[in-house]
């Protein structure tokens, strides 16, 4: 991993080990909650893995914290200032595509916003988020394909498309030109998650 890539795993994992150490979980508890392997837990807490979008979702809705919430330090300042090319990256793709979480809000909601980029060629896919999630895109540049459920849409510069994110979907580019998108994602509260004491444990 690069520099940068250790910094947020090490942060992440310190994250995960103090939501987790704080409900008095075990490893075991968590993992089984998250649906993740023990292994993969442990990877995790130490900051050596660079877990992907799917797991640390996992692991946010297992203890009841927004995504935004592990990926960066909690701060006690009123506003969080992100300039271009920084916000915690999440994704690259095979073919050179970046996503990064740039912002985000967890009371009431989960809210995340995202700036992606996808080369020719790269492709996304995501398995179903908490039900009630709503996603809002708009395209900046290139072309977008999004799959959503059994419908597909192609969408130019300006376009924008807002979809029920608690289906399987997928972010296409399969043009000749770099794709570059930004995503709001809009997830009902994580209070219903097993993270907090619920009539789920």
């Amino acid at each position: 991993m690069e520099m940068d890539a250790q910094l947020l795993a090490r942060a992440i994992g310190a994250r995960v080990k103090h939501e987790r150490k704080t409900r008095g979980w075990t490893l075991d508890r968590l993992a089984d909650t998250a649906g993740i392997s023990r292994r993969m837990l442990i990877n995790v807490e130490q900051g050596v893995a660079n877990p992907s979008v799917a797991t640390l979702l996992h692991l946010s809705e297992a203890l009841g914290v927004g995504l935004p919430a592990l990926v960066e330090p909690p701060s006690e300042r009123q506003a969080k200032l992100t300039r271009r090319g920084e916000g915690a990256l999440l994704w690259s793709g095979e073919r050179g595509g970046q996503a990064r979480l740039v912002a985000g809000a967890d009371r009431p909601d989960n809210v995340e916003l995202w700036d992606w980029s996808l080369a020719p060629g790269d492709r996304h896919e995501s398995t179903a988020h908490t039900p009630g999630t709503r996603e809002l895109l708009q395209v900046q540049h290139g072309i977008l394909r999004v799959h959503t459920g059994e419908e597909s849409y192609e969408l130019a510069p300006g376009d924008a498309l807002s979809f029920h994110g608690d289906q399987p979907h997928a972010y296409v580019n399969d043009s000749s030109e770099t794709t570059h998108f930004v995503l709001t994602v809009v997830e009902p509260s994580l209070g219903r998650s097993g993270g907090k004491e619920s009539s789920h444990d």
